[in-house]
């Protein structure tokens, strides 16, 4: 979708819209964009901007996020909604997924905030979550990253070792195929679904995607297509069916995941000491 950008009422109703087409075409869940009752609109650097944009931070109970809840009881489809959520001393980026009973199955906002831009305005999350989330014919282990997250190894890296089989990612920024790439990579080294959501054009340039996570499926085989979808530019509801069962029987016999980590010499991976050339004075750990 494309945003309304600040007119978080136009964007609650263009939400309502997509998700009543989404479920229309049969869909079990419905993935929102970064922030997107604000439309990921930008930050002003001045204090005052800072603070109005700040402002427009809401709460897990304010009537935006409950329209939504409600939907999903509504509607009988899991919702995955993302907000800039009000929180002590600075907002957080944050998504919450409602199962099709309405019920909250997991919020996580962001770790990785990106603290060289607008997102040093937020409070950045403390940690990566799992839950089961029960789509009415099964249930799928789901879990959450948003945007420059999938940047860093580590967040895919820790929702596989929670038992994660499908990551939902929403997304604010240009995807080219680098980053495509990367997102692919991730899905591949962790066996495991992922589904991105980005801003149609001329918000970003659309081409939000999903991958199975099931790369090589026969022993000494060929790689093969991981591909689900990939959209345009254009919006639009796009749909993308992850073969659970295949995927479980995967992880069950394949060789990448967690059974022949190394987890003794990763120590680095956890110092909280920065080295040249990587010093950023506005870096926050």
């Amino acid at each position: 979708m494309c945003s309304v950008g600040h007119d978080q009422q136009a964007n609650l109703r263009k939400g309502n819209e997509f998700c009543c087409r989404a479920r229309e075409l049969g869909a079990d869940l419905a993935l929102f964009p970064e922030m997107w009752n604000v439309g990921y609109t930008p930050c002003p650097k001045d204090p005052e901007g800072r603070r109005t944009w700040q402002a427009e931070a809401i709460g897990p109970d304010d009537d935006f996020v409950n329209h939504f809840r409600s939907l999903a009881s509504e509607l009988e489809m899991a919702i995955a909604l993302t907000y800039l959520e009000r929180w002590e001393g600075a907002p957080r980026n944050t998504i919450s997924i409602f199962d099709r009973e309405g019920q909250d199955v997991l919020t996580y906002a962001k770790v990785h905030t990106c603290d060289f831009s607008m997102e040093a305005a937020c409070t950045p999350g403390d940690g990566f979550r799992v839950a089961d989330l029960d789509l009415g014919h099964g249930a799928v282990r789901v879990g959450a990253m948003i945007c420059f997250d999938r940047e860093f190894p580590e967040s895919a890296r820790t929702l596989m070792l929670g038992g994660a089989e499908v990551v939902l990612t929403p997304n604010a920024c240009t995807l080219e195929a680098l980053r495509i790439g990367q997102f692919q990579a991730r899905s591949y080294e962790n066996m495991m679904g992922l589904a991105m959501t980005n801003y149609a054009a001329p918000d970003q340039n659309g081409h939000s995607i999903a991958y199975d996570g099931i790369g090589i499926e026969v022993p000494n085989g060929p790689s093969r297509d991981m591909l689900l979808v990939e959209a345009g530019e254009e919006e639009g509801v796009f749909l993308a069916n992850f073969e659970l069962k295949r995927l479980r029987a995967y992880r069950n016999r394949r060789v990448w995941g967690d059974a022949y980590r190394k987890p003794r010499a990763y120590g680095t991976l956890v110092r909280d000491e920065v080295a040249p050339p990587f010093l950023r004075r506005d870096a926050r750990r």
